[in-house]
């Protein structure tokens, strides 16, 4: 029995995370700056899995996390606040 995307066996639907606005603007940021996850996350002093959950909304960024990655990524203050906003902060 074949079981439909998003799906347990058993009928219940299974967690899988939505990307968030703030996951799509730090892919954008990250893209951008011509960064992989791992050289991201090793500027910023985090783990590529950390980086990888932020962006695809697995994990929810404290606002320490948004203004270190901000500051990687020479991102500007008015963007860094719209960053902030997405992130709920």
């Amino acid at each position: 029995m074949e079981t439909e995307p998003g799906m347990s066996r058993t009928g219940e639907q299974s967690p899988i995370a939505a990307v968030t606005p703030f996951g799509q603007r730090l892919r954008w940021w990250r893209h951008t700056r011509g960064l992989s996850q791992l050289d991201l996350a090793n500027r910023a002093c985090s783990t590529s899995r950390h980086v990888s959950y932020l962006e695809t909304g697995r994990s929810r960024p404290s606002q320490e996390m948004v203004l270190r990655l901000s500051d990687v990524l020479d991102v500007p203050l008015r963007d860094r606040n719209e960053l902030l906003e997405a992130a709920g902060l």
